[in-house]
């Protein structure tokens, strides 16, 4: 999830007084601030439906030390064993990956500079965990105080002012539509989008005695459109009914512009220091619960045919995987849980980094008397009509400009959001362009050059030429995937203030983009969204949030957090942290670190 415009921090304030009394927080209050979650849980549970068989603790012996097998090394998977691990806890991670972080990693961009290729964002500075390990561990963040430079659909940026204006009417209605759901959830009809709300809004906010109204009111639409790089679906697939499971938490929405390096860091140490095995590069294929091992212990087998087995398990893969892989439970998830999985969305946000000599955006345009305009933070193109032969479909782009931050750490880079059909149709072209596996990032240089040295064996020279061929051939399918990013999105970048074709410092230096869509540890998408159609989507987050405990089978990541953090870095952390303290208890095991925790809540 992220967050479009800071002009969206004050608007979401002007709602904040509902909160208290809104299911969203409700939620956040029983899920997090109780020391005793499985009362807490029940509560919540029973009161949106949601039948829960009783935690079986008497199977669970508190003398011996038991062993939590947890898939998954992202966010919540680190917490959770960091967690049991306090406790006394045995603890294996199964990662598939060749490394630890799951959705949250960074790569070194050709100008030296390291990127998120995952999350990126803060959401929320109150009573969010996040934070705090932000500033314990001097992460740098940059929350932009001032409004996204907008162009219109014919290239044209709009007057300061006018850019306020639309993006104020916009946000007020995404303020109305929390509201409204919120309020309204039962009787909204499930296929009414948060688009169909604002076609109703618009025309309210803008009557047609307004002069103009049709050209503000098309403005204000296709500024809606921003709404799908929050969600990494399109507006039109926002669910109005569920839009209130999408509310974050009181606060600012601060950019991790030092990424989120430090914080990974923090949090992996207790678990490497703690004593958890780690396997890394372990898939796993089929999990066989209790019943079905006909024991107290649960076992999970690899995709290279190993078996481990545990006293419990927590899954913390992405719903996306889940989605693909229902058939490796034995037995079969409970059908309310199978639904559940099924029935949430799950977005496809993906990011571009294009990197210049210069951060020419920075410096007013002097060929322009009229308008000395500069770019600062967001930027936006709005349902552009001037890049037809490269965008038919008329897909709106934003933009985080990176040139602006913190200057230990600004580098001239432009970070393009992408979501549905625009991140589908990118991300397999950059696929068509490469013979090599798919992976969830592509990285490019301008000046690159095949490596290595000449072995001096003889015997060993056919090999070697063999080797640069196939770095030849590497190299040419990257300045290939790298011209198609350069010409997809030259005509955004080339309306920047100050923008010369013939100023080098204009030229694109490197790129990379993400593909999550193609990668199948992250189950083919982003995060978990919610759209049209979904009947019982907070049921659903409370039925996977369960899991299956008498099977030994528990699940945490974003798609199971409080409600108020779903579909971010924060709510991965807290349902970590949740289900860890749900075993905990079950064998009599108290809570870790409960006072200090409490306290900064």
């Amino acid at each position: 999830m992220i967050i479009a415009s800071t002009s969206s921090i004050s608007v979401f304030r002007l709602f904040a007084s509902h909160k208290s009394t809104s299911r969203i927080y409700q939620d956040l209050k029983s899920s997090r601030l109780h020391t005793v979650s499985r009362l807490s849980f029940d509560k919540l549970s029973s009161r949106f439906g949601i039948l829960n068989s009783p935690f079986k603790s008497g199977t669970m012996d508190s003398r011996r030390k038991p062993h939590v097998g947890i898939v998954g090394a992202g966010m919540a998977g680190l917490r959770s064993a960091g967690y049991l691990l306090e406790l006394g806890f045995q603890v294996t991670i199964l990662e598939a990956r060749d490394r630890l972080g799951g959705r949250i990693y960074q790569e070194k961009l050709p100008n030296g500079h390291f990127v998120d290729m995952g999350a990126n964002w803060i959401h929320g500075t109150k009573e969010n965990s996040i934070f705090q390990l932000a500033k314990e561990t001097g992460t740098i963040t940059t929350n932009w105080d001032g409004d996204a430079a907008v162009f219109d659909e014919h290239g044209d940026i709009l007057p300061v002012k006018d850019g306020e204006t639309y993006s104020t009417i916009m946000w007020n209605i995404i303020a109305e539509a929390f509201q409204y759901s919120d309020k309204h959830s039962a009787e909204i009809d499930s296929n009414r989008s948060l688009l169909d709300f604002f076609k109703e809004k618009v025309a309210e906010q803008i009557p047609e005695t307004e002069e103009g109204y049709a050209r503000k009111r098309k403005i204000v639409l296709q500024m809606a459109e921003l709404w799908g790089a929050f969600v990494g679906s399109p507006v039109e697939k926002q669910s109005l009914k569920f839009f209130w499971l999408e509310e974050c938490l009181d606060g600012e929405n601060l950019f991790c512009s030092g990424t989120y390096r430090k914080i990974m860091e923090k949090i992996v140490a207790p678990v490497v220091d703690g004593g958890a095995d780690i396997k890394l590069q372990t898939r796993v294929a089929e999990i066989f619960g209790k019943s079905s091992t006909g024991s107290s212990t649960i076992k999970v087998k690899t995709t290279d045919n190993q078996y481990y087995e545990f006293d419990e398990l927590v899954l913390t893969t992405p719903l996306g995987w889940l989605k693909q892989n229902l058939q490796a439970f034995h037995p079969p998830l409970p059908p309310r849980l199978t639904t559940a999985i099924q029935s949430i969305g799950y977005g496809c946000l993906e990011k571009v980094y294009i990197s210049f000599p210069k951060a020419f955006w920075l410096e007013p345009d002097v060929s322009n008397n009229s308008n000395k305009r500069t770019v600062k933070g967001f930027c936006q193109w709005l349902s552009p009509s001037y890049a037809s032969s490269t965008n038919p479909s008329r897909w709106t782009n934003e933009i985080v400009e990176l040139g602006s931050i913190d200057p230990s750490v600004a580098h001239p880079t432009l970070l393009f959001y992408m979501y549905g059909a625009e991140s589908e149709y990118v991300t397999s072209k950059i696929r068509s362009l490469s013979s090599s596996s798919p992976s969830s990032s592509s990285s490019f240089s301008s000046s690159s050059s095949p490596g290595g040295s000449s072995p001096s064996q003889t015997e060993a020279k056919e090999a070697a030429a063999q080797q640069q061929q196939q770095q030849q051939q590497q190299q040419q399918q990257q300045q290939q995937q790298q011209q198609f990013l350069y010409d997809f999105f030259k005509p955004y970048y080339s309306l920047l203030p100050s923008y010369d074709a013939t100023d080098p410092n204009c030229q694109p230096s490197g790129c990379i983009a993400t593909n999550w869509l193609h990668d199948d540890l992250a189950g083919n998408g982003s995060y978990c969204n919610f759209q049209v159609g979904l009947q019982e989507g907070d049921k659903d987050i409370l039925a996977m949030r369960h899991g299956v405990p008498e099977e030994g089978v528990w699940m945490a990541g974003e798609h199971t957090a409080t409600f108020v953090a779903l579909g971010t870095v924060t709510g991965a952390y807290w349902s970590g942290e949740n289900v860890a303290r749900r075993i905990a208890e079950g064998y009599g095991r108290g809570v870790a670190g409960a006072g200090e925790r409490e306290a900064a809540v």
